[in-house]
């Protein structure tokens, strides 16, 4: 019997330091720094990632299920890194694991699922599906339910996937070649420290479930991060996990524009909806710890909408079961970084700082695709150059 458990203990300790099959997508488009440096956190922490996502910015969308209507690709993609008439899907030229498809999120992780895994990897169902890092924090039920992100999540969930979706106080996509190795004060960039906070919050999740399933099914997390001060100071560079409930004030608004006609949507604070139906009411809601400072709202969701407080289905009596211990309760003292107590955000400052949000980078457009080796090769060229005048 003694002999039985120790063998169960070396199951679980061997499932828990083996690499999941990782898949990771956004709505800010395959091309951003953020998404490209989870990419690299995850897969230098021994997993096997697979990035799927749009060539092109693609925010809002919700559950929708959209496809290309088109095989080819009508537009050039954000920053020119896909070519007009390219094909609508393929990989990125330099590594196979990276894909973009031109379609809303939700559609990018089903054809992750049923097309790309299954038909040019060894994977047929990943471990774990990853939404973010995005540009912009999604708080509250309103944006929870129209967030392009949160819906891959979802379509993730509904497919039996655990799924986590991360926000970034930080609201201005740039692309992944513009990715500092040490900023202007000497500090690693704001999108390297988000992905490192965000695979940190990712692997202390895997470490819990020690070879089991990461959450039960049909739950997920949704994380807000803070807007990271790394291009300026280290005022915000390490900030707490703590524990949340959907909350915000945010609401939409039809704005009518009288010198095109048409309209547009339009946020408003003015409203209120963090009132609590489920859940453990206590639990302060998101906005009210992200505008309490350097912190980082985590938040369960579960997609039936009416999960109560209690799990009786999965023997958890409470929601604080589901997180790992770096998710801290609100009033926690101390309140310890998401990075750890000493972790290091010091950049190389060996190589020079690239451009910040502060400067124009190039345009994003609406609808875009990968080209070919030449035709990439080029717009990284180009945007290389476009660099280097800022620099000198």
């Amino acid at each position: 019997m003694r002999n039985l458990s120790l063998l169960k203990v070396g199951v679980a300790f061997a499932a828990a330091v083996q690499g999941l099959n990782v898949l990771i997508t956004n709505d800010d488009g395959f091309g951003t720094a953020n998404i490209r440096e989870l990419y690299k956190q995850m897969t230098d922490l021994g997993h096997s990632c697979y990035l799927v996502a749009s060539a092109t910015f693609d925010v809002g969308s919700g559950t929708r299920l959209d496809f290309t209507n088109s095989p080819k690709m009508t537009r050039n993609g954000d920053w020119d890194l896909v070519k007009s008439g390219a094909p609508s899907i393929g990989p990125d030229p330099d590594d196979g694991h990276i894909w973009y498809y031109n379609g809303t999120p939700a559609a990018q992780v089903v054809v992750a699922l049923d097309y790309i895994l299954p038909t040019f990897t060894k994977v047929k169902t990943p471990d774990l599906v990853i939404s973010g890092p995005n540009s912009g924090w999604n708080v509250g039920p309103f944006l929870y339910t129209t967030s392009g992100a949160i819906g891959a999540t979802y379509m993730a969930i509904e497919r039996g996937i655990p799924a986590v979706a991360f926000f970034s106080g930080n609201t201005v996509p740039t692309p992944y070649f513009w990715v500092n190795a040490s900023t202007k004060a000497g500090l690693q960039d704001p999108a390297t420290i988000t992905a490192r906070l965000a695979s940190t919050l990712v692997q202390a999740l895997i470490d819990k479930a020690a070879g089991s399933r990461i959450l039960p099914q049909g739950y997920g997390l949704t994380v807000n991060l803070p807007y990271i001060t790394s291009y300026t100071n280290e005022q915000c560079t390490n900030p707490p996990f703590v524990l949340t409930r959907m909350g915000g004030n945010a609401e939409a608004k039809a704005v009518f524009n009288s010198k095109t006609g048409l309209f547009n949507r339009s946020r408003d604070s003015g409203s209120d909806d963090s009132h609590c139906a489920n859940g453990n009411c206590k639990i302060p809601a998101e906005k009210d710890v992200l505008n309490s400072g350097c912190m980082s709202s985590v938040t369960v969701f579960a997609v039936d909408y009416s999960a109560p407080y209690k799990w009786e289905c999965f023997n958890i009596s409470d929601v604080t079961a589901l997180v790992p211990v770096i998710v801290q309760l609100n009033g926690s003292t101390p309140l310890v970084g998401g990075l750890g107590p000493n972790a290091s955000v010091v950049g190389n400052v060996s190589l020079p700082p690239t451009p910040s949000p502060g400067s124009t980078p190039p345009p994003m457009t609406t609808i875009s695709s990968i080209g070919v080796r030449a035709q990439w090769s080029l717009s990284v060229l180009m945007a290389s150059l476009g660099v280097l005048a800022f620099l000198f």
